[in-house]
């Protein structure tokens, strides 16, 4: 005998199985899948950001605006590749601390270390000028 339960007295057909099973079925490989949309919206960021980036070049800025600018756009480039086409943004939270705070860190650990040889120069420049 099946495991299928009767209620009523009717038994479920083979059909209404099918049916709840192709139901099932598209559901998941619904939920899995995302819009080609989304794709071609961050393809088209990346192209402006891309462009954008040329462009820095392209009018010559200079100094720390430009590199400003540049690590702007490189980093909102990879922040779109990696929280989309690696798919991140449907990450659990830990698993996505785990792997963006890190770089996050160092760079701030980065920003004091810049701030402090600012600092250690200032004083060797006073230190070791010479009195006139």
């Amino acid at each position: 005998m099946t495991n299928v339960a009767v209620i009523d007295g009717q038994q479920p057909s083979l059909q209404t199985h099918a049916h709840d099973a192709i139901a099932a079925g598209t559901a998941h490989a619904k939920g899995q899948q995302h819009p080609i949309k989304l794709y071609l919206v961050v393809w088209g960021w990346l192209f402006v950001l891309s462009t954008c980036s040329y462009l820095v070049d392209y009018f010559g800025l200079h100094g720390y605006l430009r590199w400003s600018l540049i690590l702007l756009f490189m980093v909102l480039k990879a922040g779109l590749i990696v929280a989309v086409f690696m798919h991140m943004a449907w990450e659990r939270l830990a698993l996505a601390y785990a792997i963006l705070l890190p770089p996050v860190l160092v760079l701030v650990f980065v920003a004091i270390m810049v701030f402090e040889s600012e600092y250690t120069h200032l004083i060797r420049v006073l230190f070791f000028a010479s009195p006139t």
